[in-house]
């Protein structure tokens, strides 16, 4: 895996980075050319109204008899006409494919991210905080917009017409504008130094503003947790402190900024006034003539504002490259969990998965110091209940978390039916199993999609019966819209226990051979978890379920119960067994029991 992303990482940043967008460019070829073409000629028709101009100028209103003079200026004006007609038609054609791209591009590249960030194993989260990550998405992908849709188009627009203007310049005045050259030429190298430093602080800013997002993130999903130890100030002022952050960083791009923009300016109206300056010297001297002149100073104008609007658009561009480059960062860094090239087929089974650790050492990344399993081997049949027991921190859930494949053991094998669990397919494996956490999910939709979440293609009815399983049914029913009721942000409008009967109404619509239950009923009152073990015990029949437990008296039936101390396995068996051996489980029991 990639090293992890932090927000003080500062790799040099350029144009260049912008190169990471071509993959996002390549199937939009045909749109990119139209708008190119547009372009071009949109730049073509502003520079060819000086030369209009300057022909009505020098031969309309000075030749010929008064009726001539008038048609002349009537052939003059429309032409003049026929220029803006062709220039509004080609600049409103560019501006909308130039806009297409820059939303499609973006949307395609917000896509991107979100799905591979999916695709990461909590190994990725255990070192990027997720406001980091929605920064990226969110900020970054509007940065990258704003340039394809509006700012490339421009700066290479004044890019066409500013080589133009200077190209008829040098060939309409050679003497004068070779001067000028020489001038731009120097006015070059302090821009450059310009640009490093903004490029540093486009990169520092961007990084600021995600930190704020990333305190923002993590506070508002502990609302809770925050006004219970009345920490609304503290917040307030660390979220302050990184927004004044974040803002004294980009006060210092913005003033930088300003300053390569007001030097760009000045320094090339002072070079190309003097050139005009030398034009209205040659028309005195009758060397050329008005329309020439003005000719000329049109040109001379237009290759002004394309260099000033060059320089801003060159800071768009180092902005957007410094979010294309966080953007690519996400985008490259590979999860060390991925599916094998050639993956073991073996059937789903009916009754039950058969479960074997085989001799299994585990460090999460984290902690690569401290094992959280340690030669831990069991082995459990199909179709058995079996309870993982033990004290906090013991390596219960860390069973479930290889099971599930989110991390890879250092040395031993994890089988599943017989299958190593790092030959299946990742989908395949998961599909095997059903998991309702301690802390139960609900996403921010209706009951029926909550439930539904668990099997995607299950009819209402299917919903319905699952839910009834788990005893979620009847307080279903009675909410506004049943069924149909929307459960809030992280079903906030649902009590603990309702939240985890839906968890397990998922989990029953899922009905996979393997079941893994943490502290599934830890947040339901005495009737609701008796109800609920009926129904888990009804639905589950013939199926493998592993149970993580504290309070022992929900695991006295199970078929066996496997006690884990230390990442260790220290003692197997059933209750009865268990607490006559007198060990760790009898001191457990003796302890919940008795008080």
């Amino acid at each position: 895996m990639n090293p992890p992303m932090t927000a003080d990482s500062q790799p040099t940043r350029s144009p260049k980075s912008l190169s990471g967008l071509i993959p996002f460019l390549r199937p939009y070829r045909l749109r990119i050319g139209l708008a190119l073409v547009f372009l071009i000629m949109a730049a073509a028709t502003t520079l060819a109204f000086p030369m209009a101009l300057r022909g009505l100028i020098d031969g309309g209103p000075t030749q010929g008899n008064p009726g001539e003079r008038m048609m002349a200026l009537r052939e003059h004006f429309v032409m003049l006409f026929g220029v803006a007609v062709a220039l509004g038609i080609f600049s409103a054609a560019r501006f909308y494919m130039v806009s297409w791209l820059g939303e499609r591009i973006s949307a395609d590249l917000r896509n991107a991210v979100y799905a591979h960030v999916l695709t990461q194993s909590p190994e990725f989260f255990e070192t990027t905080q997720t406001g980091e990550v929605l920064s990226r998405l969110s900020a970054d992908t509007t940065l990258v917009q704003t340039v394809v849709g509006s700012s490339l188009s421009q700066g290479l627009r004044n890019l066409v017409m500013g080589l133009g203007a200077l190209g008829i310049l040098v060939w309409t005045n050679p003497r004068v504008m070779a001067q000028v050259l020489l001038v731009l030429v120097l006015i070059v190298l302090p821009a450059a130094a310009f640009g490093r430093r903004v490029r540093k602080l486009s990169r520092a800013s961007q990084d600021r503003a995600a930190d704020s997002s990333a305190i923002a993130a993590e506070v508002l999903n502990a609302i809770p947790v925050v006004q219970s130890y009345t920490a609304e100030d503290r917040e307030t002022t660390r979220f302050t402190l990184a927004t004044e952050t974040a803002f004294d960083v980009a006060v210092r791009r913005s003033r930088t900024r300003s300053g390569l923009v007001a030097f760009i300016i000045i320094a090339t109206s002072a070079a190309l006034l003097w050139g005009l300056y030398q034009g209205t010297q040659a028309v005195l001297a009758g060397r050329i003539t008005a329309g020439h002149l003005g000719q000329t100073v049109i040109y001379v104008i237009i290759l002004a504002g394309s260099f000033a609007v060059l320089s801003e658009v060159y800071g768009d561009l180092l902005r957007a490259a410094g979010a294309t480059e966080r953007l690519m960062e996400l985008l490259s860094t590979q999860s060390p969990i991925k599916s094998p090239s050639n993956s073991t087929l073996a059937p789903i089974p009916t009754a039950g998965s058969a479960i074997c650790f085989d001799n299994v050492t585990f460090h999460y990344p984290s902690r690569p110091h401290q094992a959280a399993l340690r030669d831990f081997s069991l082995q459990i049949d199909a179709g058995r209940t079996v309870a993982l027991v033990g004290p906090s921190g013991a390596g219960k859930s860390t069973v479930f978390q290889l099971l599930l494949r989110f991390y890879d053991a250092q040395s031993g094998r994890i089988l599943l039916d017989g299958a190593p669990t790092r030959d299946l397919m990742l989908n395949d494996l998961r599909h095997r199993i059903g998991i309702v956490p301690q802390d139960a999910v609900v996403f921010s939709s209706s009951a029926l999609e909550n439930i539904r979440y668990g099997r995607p293609d299950a009819t209402d009815d299917e919903v319905k019966a699952a839910a009834t399983a788990a005893f979620a049914d009847g307080f279903i029913t009675a909410l506004p819209q049943g069924y149909d009721t929307f459960l809030g942000e992280r079903g906030v409008r649902l009590s603990g226990g309702q939240r985890q009967r839906i968890a397990i109404a998922r989990a029953i619509l899922k009905n996979p051979p393997l079941l893994l239950l943490d502290e599934a009923t830890s947040a339901l009152d005495a009737e609701s978890e008796r109800m609920v073990q009926a129904a888990l015990e009804s639905a589950m029949r013939g199926r493998t379920t592993l149970v993580i437990a504290h309070r022992l008296a929900t695991v006295q039936q199970a078929d066996q119960i496997v006690v884990i101390d230390e990442g260790r396995l220290v003692e197997q068996g059933t209750h009865a067994e268990l607490v006559a051996m007198g060990g760790v489980y009898a001191g457990l029991a003796a302890l919940q029991f008795h008080t």
